[in-house]
């Protein structure tokens, strides 16, 4: 023998240890000496073999784990004192127990015995959580908990409504009740042959009150719905706006599906749940009360028997749906395969085409829906059988009813109208279990799901708080001081290196040097979207943490290279932000950035709509816009990142121009690939793998002979080559 025991070993040595016990104890009952205590010996050999049964599970190697912890002691339990239990209550209700008590111990006990223990334990598997779960379990459960409770706290406001939606549900299910009780009473008026006009008595209350439970009804879902769009739209609206408040860090990290999936397709998938599956539970939920109440009314005994055969169709079904759903899933792996080689061929046509092999791929595709084909012959059989047991079982169910219903009407137990008004209920009763069944998991699922908003509206912004500087006059001088920074999806990777500059007020600072080398993520802290590792930025020798947010964004306007324009007219996307600017005002700013003739001559001038990103205009319109845009705002210190690489040389030039004769002189930093821009500025910072390489002015920077120098020489010797270029191509 092994040294560790088998599963198997350990399930056939269990069932000979309780075997034994049991027929021990039968036994020792039938000895004179217990002859008048078998009612004490039958609990004293229930404790036995929970004893015996709980020794073997904890002591041997081959007991299943699940069996080790609270599921072994309640198998035990529940095995050994299943029938002291029974006979106990059944004395106690008066009812005659010698038979149970002297035939516990036979072997039509000791299978009944298991054929109950099975049937709790995958009743109990099925639907009922583990009293001890584990600490995963417990944060689960608590982040369920948690999110319901705050469902329900957005349903609050709303507790007059629900507590008159919870009135129409009572009186509707109430009304719905009538139908099969009159049909039971009719049939009882039929068979004796009396009270002829009750009948259209029956029909007009009958009419009255489901007219009454539909109105009802109807009331009811109309407010319930309303309600709960408008919690919808509170959440909805919360989510957007508590994405609005992240860090751009947080953009960066998240993609802009998941988050648009987030407020969108998962908020309306939990309202949608929340909204449509629990009315429906709500209402099931008071009709199985109504039911069984009525049931109940009509014959308790009818009733206990339907109660005691609902785990049983229950759990018949359960074998052959798993056996299903694992073929359904089989089947989309299948189909997913199939995808992938169309989608493989579709994407790679060209090289299709080249090696002639449509015919290969076309087979490769053949052989993939042949296995599908294969999978889904399967699944038919397996969904027809899994339909099938389900209307067996639950015909068997019925069958059972009418049967013993039948032999109590024959005892005078019951009367024929009740037994066909029991039989209408059961049937609506057992119908609406069955939707409770299946919609409850759909609750806790949209519950579940809420998680993932919830996360987003309690998400902490990573940034510092808003500061609360906001002075009426700004200078505009900014100073880097020894910034080192490195983006978050790459935190040890710095892109600024112990970076030092200063911008000066009222002065334009060209920022130069290759692809990488850090200049537009001078913009990004400027701006505050991120926070450098070391160092501080200075705005007017304070810190750019210690002015508010707002104020900090109107006096510092940003203009990249492809600037984004909403689908609106121009007009609007200049007053972006500015809503409250005279026309006055933006006509101003389009002449400053040189936009404001070629806007003229839109067809709808200033009302024109930009298109979905600015897709409606050029390349050199759409920054000329955004310049606009930018200037409106009269900001202190205007930041153009290379926003001027699609115009021509003549409107370039006009821009800086009017930026630097302006009399309302702003700080302007020019980041930009084009000589003729960096030549006109008041300093230039030449920036090399993150660091501060040479500063000073044009003249100066040619004189050092160093990277700037050589900025300047490939500069001119591009510019040679595309006018040779011109020429060669006008010859």
């Amino acid at each position: 023998m092994k040294d560790k025991m088998t599963v198997p070993l350990f399930t056939v040595l269990a069932l000979c240890v309780d075997v034994c016990a049991v027929m021990l104890i039968g036994a020792i009952q039938l000895s004179p000496s217990f002859i008048n205590n078998t009612f004490i010996t039958v609990w004293a050999g229930g404790l036995t073999r929970t004893f015996l049964l709980l020794l073997l599970i904890f002591t041997s190697s081959g007991s299943p784990t699940w069996m080790k912890g609270f599921d072994g002691v309640l198998t035990a339990a529940g095995h050994g004192l299943l029938y002291p239990v029974y006979i106990t209550l059944l004395w106690a209700c008066g009812r005659p127990t010698v038979e149970l008590v002297w035939g516990w111990h036979t072997l039509q006990g000791i299978l009944q015995g298991y054929g109950v223990l099975a049937l709790s334990l995958l009743l109990w598997k099925r639907y009922v959580p583990n009293l001890l779960p584990t600490t995963k379990k417990q944060k689960t459960e608590k982040k369920g908990k948690a999110s319901l409770k705050r469902l329900l706290g957005y349903m609050k406001p709303f507790t007059d409504r629900f507590a008159l939606v919870f009135f129409f549900v009572v009186v509707s299910s109430l009304g719905e009740m009538a139908i099969p009780h009159y049909t039971g009473k009719m049939t009882d008026w039929i068979m004796n042959d009396d009270e002829p006009e009750a009948f259209n008595q029956a029909i007009t209350v009958m009419t009255l009150m489901t007219v009454m439970s539909a109105v009802c009804e109807f009331v009811c879902d109309l407010i319930y719905n309303i309600t709960m769009s408008r919690i919808h739209t509170s959440i909805q609206g919360l989510v957007f706006q508590s994405v609005l408040k992240q860090e751009i860090g947080f953009f960066d990290k998240s993609t802009t599906g998941d988050i648009v999936s987030r407020i969108t397709t998962d908020t309306n998938t939990m309202s949608e749940a929340l909204s449509e599956k629990l009315s429906l539970l709500m209402w099931y939920c008071m009709r199985v009360v109504f039911l069984f109440g009525s049931m109940l009314l009509l014959s308790p005994k009818l009733s206990i028997f339907t109660a005691l055969g609902l785990p049983i169709i229950w759990i018949i079904p359960e074998f052959s749906g798993k056996f299903y759903q694992k073929l359904s899933k089989q089947v989309q792996e299948s189909l997913a395969k199939a995808n992938d080689v169309a989608m493989e061929t579709f994407s790679s046509m060209k090289t299709v085409r080249s090696f002639a092999n449509e015919d290969g791929e076309t087979e490769r595709y053949r052989k993939c829906l042949e296995e599908t084909y294969a999978l889904n012959k399967v699944e038919a059989a397996a969904y027809a059988a899994s339909t099938w047991t389900n209307s067996m079982s639950s015909l068997a169910l019925k069958v059972s009813i009418l049967y013993y219903g039948g032999r109590l009407v024959t005892g005078n137990g019951v009367s024929s109208g009740d037994l066909v008004s029991f039989v209408l209920y059961e049937l609506q009763f057992t119908s609406a279990v069955e939707v409770l069944m299946m919609y409850w998991p759909q609750i806790q699922k949209a519950v579940g799901g809420s998680e993932k908003i919830f996360e987003y509206v309690e998400r902490k912004p990573d940034i510092p708080a808003d500061g609360s500087l906001a002075p009426e006059k700004l200078d505009g001088r900014v100073q880097f001081k020894n910034i080192t920074f490195a983006y978050p999806k790459r935190p040890d990777t710095d892109v600024l290196k112990d970076v030092s500059l200063e911008l000066k007020e009222g002065k334009i600072t060209a920022l130069v040097g290759p692809s990488g080398s850090g200049k537009t993520t001078i913009v990004s802290l400027l701006e505050r979207f991120y926070q450098p590792k070391n160092g501080e930025i200075l705005l007017d020798q304070k810190g750019l943490q210690s002015y508010k947010d707002q104020y900090l964004h109107e006096k510092i306007s940003v203009v990249s290279q492809e600037p984004v324009l909403f689908a609106r007219s121009v007009r609007e996307n200049i007053k972006y932000g500015k809503e409250n600017a005279s026309d006055e005002e933006m006509y101003e700013a389009a002449k400053k950035a040189n936009a404001h003739e070629f806007i003229s001559n839109l067809p709808k001038g200033y009302d024109t709509d930009a298109g979905e990103k600015g897709g409606q205009v050029s390349g050199g319109q759409k920054q000329r816009i955004a310049i606009a845009r930018a200037l409106i705002r009269q900001p202190q210190i205007l930041v153009l990142d290379d926003a001027t690489s699609s115009l021509d040389t003549e409107s370039e030039y006009n821009v800086y121009n009017t930026l630097k004769n302006d009399p309302k002189k702003c700080t302007v930093l020019l980041i930009t690939h084009r000589l003729s821009g960096v030549e006109n500025a008041d300093h230039i910072i030449f920036l090399k793998d993150g660091e501060v390489a040479e500063q000073g002015n044009h003249e100066q920077l040619l004189a050092k002979n160093g990277y700037y120098a050589e900025f300047v020489k490939q500069q001119n010797t591009a510019i040679h080559r595309n006018t040779e270029d011109a020429a060669d191509a006008n010859h």
